[in-house]
């Protein structure tokens, strides 16, 4: 992914255990090139994990980089939006134990874009209706939605750190 051009998005960490965060401070602190002190607050649907979020501005394909050294630690669940920016798609990356990372490109309204290709993969595998519906439901990121959305209101009212990329 291109390198150019400024663009903005968040990082949703819906849980992690309190030995973690400090570690996912220092692995956001890295990608973005400027030291992150979030603001964690406790996770209602999984007791002793915490949660928090940060909006961050840098260059296109952090949110790539974010989701990469947020993948180290398996027991975490997060999400990493990358807002679309002149000439590139906006991106999701959603992370659940156990499901491991999904992703896809955004358009200019937050919706997923499923391709050409991946539309003819999915016709070419054929399949009754509940076996498209399923492959779909893949290319949407289903289950991770699914996973996530319960330890999503978690977030409403919660504070949020704004990030600014260095460099």
């Amino acid at each position: 992914m291109s390198t150019c051009g400024n663009t903005s998005g968040v990082v949703y960490v819906h849980s992690s255990p309190s030995a973690v965060c400090p570690h996912v401070e220092w692995a956001i602190s890295g990608t973005v090139g400027t030291r992150v002190g979030l603001q964690w607050t406790g996770q209602p649907m999984a007791a002793g994990q915490l949660r928090a979020e940060c909006n961050w501005t840098g260059a296109a394909g952090t949110a790539a980089r974010l989701a990469s050294a947020l993948r180290v630690w398996p027991m975490i669940r997060f999400e990493v939006t990358e807002e679309p920016s002149p000439g590139i798609d906006g991106e999701r990356f959603c992370h659940v134990p156990g499901l491991g990372l999904w992703r896809a490109r955004t358009s200019a309204n937050g919706d997923i874009v499923v391709t050409e290709d991946q539309l003819r993969a999915l016709l070419a595998c054929g399949g009754d209706q509940a076996t498209v519906a399923h492959r779909v439901g893949e290319l949407l990121g289903a289950a991770w939605d699914d996973a996530l959305e319960p330890f999503r209101p978690a977030g409403d009212g919660a504070p949020v750190t704004w990030l600014h990329q260095v460099g």
